[in-house]
């Protein structure tokens, strides 16, 4: 589950992307441990694993509360769990899996949450990070079927179920599907799709540019980071969107800069800005990347960018195909960088 929880820091994710820019220095330990969450029951050999896990991570726990040795054992403990799990989604010749849509949470004027249920109540979906599911659905009376790639927004390692967030678009067969869907539906999902391969600590600091659901693979990458104590990359976020309602996953993503102030950096940027806003206003520029990404001569840097062709167009290019991701144009290659420190979703 989820590792992520609220505290009070001195740094807001709402605060001026000016004053924001006056200090780049990174901490590297979170100024409060995110506590543990106990995994759902299973199998019986599931059961006795994880029992084992938990009994040893739990001691350590419990006498060394607050430790970076305490959060290594729950690491362990998570480390366990995924492993005597059995997984939904085994790629390869598996195919597509019939999912039951569980439950609908409204998100804003055009998203929605859909929790979809996994075949078994002990399994996990089987993603690794980064990667995504392929959905499928045939319209009443197309001649084909659509299929459409979604990064789940659920951890990789939480039993029974998979979150998907999903916005409307107008004319949009498969996200129209979508929210035509009431719990009880069925849809098609196969995976995982692999991405970018991580492993902690892979670049010591990443850059994340986003727009709109662009967000979700990047949240699966910072989910990862942050979940892990070994992991110490720096993080930067520049996440563009047309109102401050269209943010998306902004709650969990403000816990984060709560819990890692120095380590974890977003700055967002609104087309339509409420007059309080004190963020970036318009659009992501090449001066606003210039000012808060790692700088192109940095050691072991990476970026990832994901959005709308409009913001592909400006910030990278698109990519070609899901295997040629096509030539690095536009801000990104303006600033210095090279196609080797940059990567398209």
């Amino acid at each position: 589950m989820s590792l992520f929880v609220a505290s009070r820091s001195a740094f807001r994710a709402t605060g001026s992307v000016k004053r924001s820019f006056q200090t780049r220095r990174y901490a590297t330990e979170p100024t409060t441990p995110p506590p543990a969450e106990s995994p759902k029951s299973g199998s019986n050999s599931t059961i006795l694993l994880v029992a084992g896990a938990v009994g040893l991570g739990g001691a350590g726990y419990y006498f060394l509360s607050g430790t970076s040795a305490a959060k290594k054992a729950e690491a362990k403990v998570k480390e366990a769990t995924s492993v005597a799990a059995k997984k939904a989604f085994t790629g390869g010749e598996q195919g597509f899996v019939s999912l039951k849509l569980e439950e609908v949470e409204t998100v804003n004027h055009n998203t929605k949450r859909f929790r979809f249920k996994l075949p078994e109540d002990d399994m996990v979906s089987g993603l690794t990070t980064a990667s995504a599911v392929l959905t499928k659905v045939k319209p009443e009376g197309a001649e084909k079927p659509v299929l459409r790639p979604y990064t789940p927004i659920s951890d990789e390692e939480v039993t029974g179920y998979m979150d998907l967030l999903v916005k409307k678009y107008p004319n949009g067969p498969m996200s129209s599907h979508f929210h035509d869907m009431v719990p009880g539906q069925h849809l098609e999902v196969k995976g995982p799709l692999p991405k970018y391969p991580w492993t902690a600590n892979k670049h010591q600091h990443i850059g994340l540019i986003a727009g709109g659901t662009g967000i979700t693979p990047m949240f699966q990458l910072v989910r990862a980071i942050f979940n892990n104590p070994e992991d110490k990359t720096k993080v930067t976020l520049v996440f563009g969107n047309i109102s401050e309602d269209d943010i998306l996953l902004k709650q969990e993503l403000t816990k984060l800069e709560n819990i890692y102030p120095q380590r974890f950096r977003a700055f967002y940027v609104l087309d339509n800005p409420p007059k309080e806003w004190a963020g970036g206003k318009g659009f992501i520029t090449k001066d606003l990347l210039k000012k808060v990404l790692p700088e192109p001569k940095s050691d072991n840097i990476k970026l990832f960018v994901c959005g709308p062709p409009g913001l592909m167009n400006s910030i990278s290019g698109n990519k070609k195909s899901p295997r040629d991701q096509g030539e690095l144009v536009g801000a990104l290659k303006e600033l210095g960088y090279t196609p080797e420190q940059v990567y398209k979703f």
